[in-house]
């Protein structure tokens, strides 16, 4: 067997989804690649093989890639056209290089015609674009993560106990980022169908009201849901200094909301109009377990903090 790269291993979904097939193919198989030169060595140290990859220098792209069979292309944090001219650019390039199977992170409500949310719609550009090409591919399509949410939970329960935004009486089966990378490397390492698009979904989809009883339930700090208008949620994210998208650095600002306004709002009417309710069975099909509930994310808070998020890292 080739070679299996590994794109973004400097960011969370990434060094996790690295540490996770570690255990699961020999280190001699892999090859870990990042924009971040000075990241790479935590892993050269270890005797991977390391090489840098700046997804908008194609040369660097093409050679990162050579002698690669499987290539696991996590989708990068910016979004619109800079991202997708990323992910095509990190597609031409597996191409080119000659790998054979491309696994992508997409998004849940992708598949969904009338879901046009500002993060969903560049990953619809990029699934549309890789299954127009010569080679094999598998498709995730990442619930929304438990730790995100978790992160507004506390964030009410510090100021008044109350969560308000515009995700309304809609359903999303929420699904801890440590889960979504699991089933990333599982794939990555041969598990699952080529030419196939999974639902990486939580084992059950719940309304942000259920979420919150949960989470009270759990901690003990009782926080209850307010629905907002999508005008009101944008007018509460900007008075936390949340940018509108994610031009420029944004890792210093608002740290509980590691993510833009535009596409937290956007996420949250689509959810409202249930579009991004999918549910599913795949991530127990293709890692062997079951995904972890809302619940057993909040009995065990201190590991699943959504953590920092910069312009170069999922």
């Amino acid at each position: 067997m080739g070679k299996i790269i590994m794109t973004g291993v400097d960011g969370n979904f990434g060094g996790t989804a690295a540490r996770s097939i570690l255990k699961k193919v020999p280190k001699e198989q892999l090859v870990f690649t990042t924009p971040n030169k000075d990241f790479i060595k935590i892993y050269s140290d270890q005797g991977i093989e390391t090489r840098h990859a700046d997804v908008f220098d194609k040369a660097t792209l093409r050679k990162a890639f050579e002698g690669g069979e499987v290539l696991l292309l996590i989708s990068m944090p910016f979004v619109g056209e800079r991202r997708r001219v990323a992910h095509k650019n990190a597609i031409d390039a597996a191409v080119e290089a000659g790998v054979k199977k491309i696994v992508y992170t997409s998004i849940v409500g992708a598949g969904e015609k009338d879901c046009d949310t500002y993060e969903v719609s560049d990953h619809k550009f990029t699934e549309a674009y890789l299954q127009e090409q010569d080679i094999d591919w598998v498709i995730l399509r990442d619930s929304q993560y438990v730790e995100a949410m978790v992160s507004a939970f506390e964030e009410s329960a510090n100021s008044g106990g109350v969560l308000a935004n515009n995700m309304g009486n809609g359903h999303m089966a929420f699904i801890s980022r440590d889960d979504c990378a699991e089933t990333a490397a599982c794939v990555a390492a041969g598990a699952g169908k080529s030419n196939t698009i999974y639902d990486v979904s939580g084992p059950e989809a719940i309304t942000i009201s259920e979420f919150c009883k949960i989470g009270s339930q759990v901690t003990g700090r009782t926080v209850i849901y307010k629905e907002m208008t999508d005008e009101e949620n944008y007018a509460f994210f900007d008075s936390l200094g949340v940018p509108r998208n994610t031009e420029g650095e944004w890792a210093e600002t608002a740290k509980n909301f590691p993510f833009c306004s535009d596409g937290m709002v956007t996420f949250g009417r689509a959810l409202r109009l249930e579009q991004m309710n999918a549910c599913s069975k795949d991530v127990e099909l293709l890692t062997g377990r079951k995904p972890l509930s809302v619940r057993q994310v909040f009995e065990d808070l201190e590991n699943h903090r959504i953590g920092s998020r910069t312009s170069t890292e999922d």
